[in-house]
């Protein structure tokens, strides 16, 4: 037997006991008596920022008081007059650099986290990445209290890519110094409907 062998051997003769795997069907995590109210919060927490629309709230005003410089707005929603361009005509991701809004749809939110599951409904979704901000707009009906929830939630539909996006981009190094939009968006806000 070799010295391996031997290790192995003994370290088997030493446990005592094995521990079958937890049901993690059963485990269901936080439950939220206001998810809304837990978004909202989590998402300022997270350096974004989350704001409930009133059914008779215009989304374009919305978005343009909070963004009133920017100039190159992408969406592909029709809703979404205030667009500059549809991300969808153009061919190459690189021409999508300089967009300074992109306005998309998120599917569903976490309240335990402040995430939000976006799937690709444009054709380059370079533009989640490469704008300076986003804006997304989700239905409150659609905020789930936790992970637990979020991942049974994309267990049951299909898609080609997809994404959760939580506040801005943020990177930090062994210094602790926290750099916000390295890899993505500068600033995130999500307007619930």
């Amino acid at each position: 037997m070799s010295s391996k062998e031997q290790i192995l051997q003994r370290i088997k003769g030493h446990t005592l006991t094995t521990h079958p795997m937890p049901d993690l069907k059963a485990i269901h995590g936080t439950v939220y008596s206001d998810r809304t109210d837990q978004f909202i919060q989590i998402m300022k927490l997270v350096g974004g920022d989350a704001l409930v629309v009133k059914e008779n709230e215009d989304l374009n005003e919305i978005i343009q008081k909070l963004y009133p410089d920017a100039k190159r707005i992408g969406s592909v929603l029709p809703q979404i007059t205030c667009a500059t361009f549809n991300p969808n005509d153009t061919d190459n991701p690189a021409e999508l650099d300089g967009t300074d809004l992109a306005v998309i749809e998120g599917v569903f939110g976490v309240a335990e986290n402040g995430a939000i599951w976006i799937e690709q409904n444009i054709k380059q979704r370079a533009l989640y990445f490469i704008s300076e901000n986003l804006v997304i707009l989700l239905r409150k009906s659609e905020l789930v209290n936790n992970m637990h929830e979020a991942y049974s939630r994309i267990n049951n539909r299909s898609y080609d890519f997809g994404v959760f996006i939580s506040g801005p981009s943020k990177t930090a190094d062994i210094e602790q110094a926290l750099v916000i939009g390295a890899h993505g968006a500068k600033g995130v806000t999500v307007l619930l409907i």
